[in-house]
């Protein structure tokens, strides 16, 4: 999968190219990462890609035409290449929140383009004219796109095949199954007089899933119970787990 990523800051992309389970995925050519800086299409000698508000207010706003022509060298490149260009997506407060299930939505472009602001905001006639999506990755602000885009991309990334060391990693991940993931222990069997759960030595796999299934309900339950109520309307739960959860209920 190929993401392009617009940018006044392309140096701090090598976080994710350059390191752990992104970083591989890059060597391997799983994934690649180009980063377009904005300020290469300025025509001006001071390289200016914000102005004041109409209207006045605090901040800056990044101004269209650099963003655009940034965006028109980018799919210059793509037809050059013989690529598609897939969605253009901008990271913004204002955006639908980024969730696992638009991430496994996004491997399926093979391309996408990302736009990340800075300042106090993007002119809104850029976005009209060229992006597609806005997302979210929650309700707070950062100072600009690139550290949730590259949230965005991490999680994109670990879920395209061959990325992790075992497919059945992202399975297991929080929301994949529209819950919370269960706890996890791993050695020694005894830590500062806490033991790992009885069940989990015994090696009785029928026995493991159901605790696993019933901590990751009760996990849900008690920190996200939004969860458990879509995870309910998209017919996740079965008849088990709904008895589980009136018990939960019940001993409130």
């Amino acid at each position: 999968m190929r993401f392009d990523v617009l940018t006044l800051f392309p140096e701090m992309f090598s976080a994710l190219t350059a390191w752990g389970v992104t970083g591989r995925a890059c060597e391997h050519k799983l994934t690649s990462v180009n980063t377009w800086n904005i300020r290469d299409f300025c025509t001006d000698s001071r390289k200016t890609v914000d102005d004041r508000a109409y209207g006045g207010g605090p901040g800056m706003v990044m101004m269209a035409k650099p963003l655009e022509d940034t965006l028109l060298a980018m799919k210059a490149e793509h037809k050059r290449l013989g690529l598609e260009t897939g969605p253009i997506c901008m990271l913004s407060p204002q955006g639908k929140p980024f969730s696992q299930k638009i991430a496994k939505d996004i491997v399926n472009y093979g391309n996408l383009s990302l736009i990340c602001g800075r300042y106090e905001a993007v002119d809104q006639r850029f976005i009209e004219r060229n992006v597609d999506l806005e997302l979210s990755i929650g309700d707070f602000v950062v100072s600009g796109g690139e550290i949730p885009a590259m949230a965005l991309m991490d999680a994109v990334i670990r879920l395209i095949p061959g990325v992790l060391g075992d497919d059945d990693s992202a399975d297991q991940d929080s929301f994949m199954n529209g819950l919370l993931d269960y706890p996890h222990y791993t050695r020694p069997e005894v830590y500062e007089n806490l033991s790992v759960p009885d069940v989990l030595l015994g090696g009785h796999h029928a026995k493991i899933a159901d605790w696993r299934r019933q901590r990751s309900l009760e996990l849900t339950f008690k920190r996200r119970p939004d969860l458990i109520n879509l995870a309910r309307e998209n017919g996740l739960l079965n008849q088990d787990d709904e008895l589980f959860i009136s018990s939960l209920q019940s001993a409130r």
